[in-house]
């Protein structure tokens, strides 16, 4: 179970790097004035609940895992998801 837990984990983490990538070009292209508003907000928002749902899920997976300290270190930030994916307007 707990090799598991540890390669979801390094998936996720990877997916999730991707993500904040991605979120970084696509600001990016917005300061520069290659897309508008509209469009970079459509395009941002529609990866919010799948990044909510991918870090929930390790986060749980630890718990259940018994791995307190690397839980504690991700409670922070799926907090932050979920707070942010509560007030998502999609």
């Amino acid at each position: 179970m707990e090799a598991v837990v540890f390669v979801f984990s390094l998936l996720d983490c990877c997916a999730l790097i991707f993500l904040s990538v991605y979120f970084i070009i696509t600001l990016s292209d917005l300061e520069c004035d290659y897309i508008n508003a509209r469009s970079c907000c459509s395009k941002l928002n529609k990866w919010v609940i799948p990044e909510l749902i991918g870090h929930t899920i390790v986060t749980v997976l630890l718990l259940i895992s018994l791995h307190w300290f690397i839980f504690l270190l991700n409670l922070p930030v799926a907090t932050w998801n979920i707070y942010r994916g509560s007030n998502c307007p999609c």
